[in-house]
């Protein structure tokens, strides 16, 4: 029996009442943890089952609680099955289950093995399981729930191993080892977006840099309850002992969430905190959130100021953090939306670009031809495939390696990062967020993207189309000639927050204007 069973509340119930006892009599009720200077991600999540063995880790969908000593018990339960099975240092395992609890436990009992965690891009699809698995030779995978039926879809799981997630959690209570900064922990990819999907692998060290860098924006002088989009955040939270409130909408399209759904998540957890991605910020924002909510970060995509109005309209108390990053580097730059001056908003509608705010303590930040430039310990240095760095990577004559990160941007004078859009977005000199952002502000528009049309610049707008000869106005005056409405501008499949460019073409180019 596991923790996300809920046959699991009397065992967790003996078990709290014996580890009562024993604090009673003194005795810690897990094995000490001595934190190092610099805690990894496992050590530090080892110290919080230590300090907060009962206080919930993580809260699934469903409303389960699973304390920080019972997802240590569980990890080690499973390290120690996994283990039997020839799970050791180095093997790379694939995973292939929803967002729960047990995957957290089984990133744990991966790394305490010394293994690495594949996870399949699950915005791909099944084209991500193929992906992942020509980029990493398996030893094993794990399954869950419908994907368990896996090997009927991609063959090639016929002739691996597949490791159980089957019930147990009261064994493994020894605190985790430690390996060293360079051993590998994670094979992720980047979504295939922009370009060929390609696969990234971090390390032990790399992972706890992450940690370190994301650390200033989610440090708070109260506890919090966060409601958690982005499993990097999850990660983070399970070192710094805050609890995380799993989604209760379809992960895989987030542009269909319940606003009413997760605002009634948020009420019945006390959620004091939001990590969500553009579009669910946008669909909390026509109705007043749970009087416990304090905080939204946000990011994955633009973080345009006209939803932080509507969100704060209904909420005036309430701080919005705009997180810009990407998969290579997250965070890059922090911005707090709520407390934009009229000064920056007359800007941004001017068509001077998207306010993305000063660059973080960890990364360092470049802006070469228009382009954003980064480096840091947490800044993925290579991709698994060398041939992909071409495109990404710069050493620079001090031996630092940059990742060019595709994005246009530049600097104001108080050393601010504003974000112009992706520099092959670039049309006739008219970069897309500068447009796109203004054209938010116009009467009717719900959304705008610039694309290419004949050659020439054209702004698609999602909207009420009443106002088509205003729009068409605004955007002559800032040098877009064509203007055409359709009905829904295509967006990424990873977070639905960002334009798909390339689908977007494809849908003006037969429109009449």
């Amino acid at each position: 029996m596991h923790p996300c069973d809920p046959r699991a509340d009397a065992r967790r119930q003996c078990l709290a009442g014996a580890q009562r006892a024993t604090r009673r009599r003194g005795v810690s009720p897990l094995h000490p943890v001595r934190a190092p200077r610099r805690l990894s991600i496992l050590s530090a999540f080892d110290a919080q089952a230590f300090s907060r063995w009962d206080q919930p880790a993580i809260i699934d969908r469903l409303g389960r609680k699973v304390s920080f000593a019972d997802l240590h018990f569980r990890a080690g339960f499973l390290a120690d099955a996994w283990a039997r099975r020839g799970i050791g240092p180095g093997d790379r395992v694939l995973i292939a289950m929803g967002v729960t609890p047990d995957l957290y436990a089984a990133l744990a009992a991966l790394w305490r093995l010394g293994a690495v965690a594949v996870l399949p891009e699950p915005a791909m699809g099944l084209k991500g399981v193929r992906t992942a698995l020509a980029a990493a030779e398996v030893k094993a995978w794990i399954g869950a729930g419908p994907l368990r039926a896996l090997p009927l879809l991609v063959p090639r799981l016929l002739t691996v191993k597949r490791l159980s997630l089957a019930d147990g959690m009261l064994r493994g209570t020894e605190p985790s080892p430690e390996w060293p900064d360079d051993h590998p922990a994670l094979m992720s990819f980047t979504s295939g977006s922009t370009g060929r999907a390609k696969a990234i692998l971090r390390s032990h060290g790399f992972l706890a840099a992450q940690n370190r860098a994301v650390a200033p924006l989610l440090a708070s002088d109260r506890p919090e309850v966060d409601l958690v989009a982005f499993p990097v955040f999850v990660l983070a939270n399970l070192g710094s002992g805050v609890t995380s409130v799993l989604p209760n909408w379809p992960l895989r399209r987030p542009d269909r969430a319940d606003g009413q759904a997760i605002r009634a998540h948020i009420a019945r957890h006390g959620v004091t905190r939001l990590l969500l991605p553009p579009v669910l910020a946008e669909a909390l924002a026509d109705a007043p959130q749970p009087a416990s909510v304090t905080t939204v970060f946000t990011g994955g995509g633009p973080v345009f100021p006209d939803v932080v109005e509507r969100l704060t309209a209904h909420n005036p108390a309430l701080r919005v953090m705009a997180v810009y990053g990407s998969t290579e580097a997250e965070p890059i730059a922090e911005l707090e939306v709520s407390d934009l001056s009229p000064k920056d908003r007359n800007r941004i509608n001017a068509g001077e670009g998207l306010l993305a705010g000063p660059p973080v303590a960890a990364v360092r930040v470049r802006i070469v031809d228009d382009e954003i430039w980064v480096a840091g310990d947490h800044v993925v240095e290579t991709y698994v495939d060398p041939a992909d760095n071409a495109a990404t990577k710069t050493r620079d004559e001090a031996g630092t390696i940059w990742h060019r990160t595709g994005d246009g941007g530049r600097f104001d004078a108080e050393g601010r990062l504003w974000l112009l859009g992706r520099t092959q977005g670039r049309i006739e000199g008219l970069w897309p967020f500068a447009i796109e952002t203004a054209a938010r502000s116009w009467p009717g528009v719900r959304r705008a993207a610039l694309c290419p049309r004949e050659g020439r610049a054209c702004l698609a707008i999602e909207g009420d189309t009443a106002h088509l000869a205003a729009w068409s106005s605004a955007a002559a005056a800032l040098g877009v000639m064509q203007v055409v409405p359709v009905k829904a501008i295509p967006l990424d499949r990873r977070h639905r927050s960002k334009v798909d460019y390339a689908r977007l073409a494809e849908t003006v180019r037969g429109s009449a204007v």
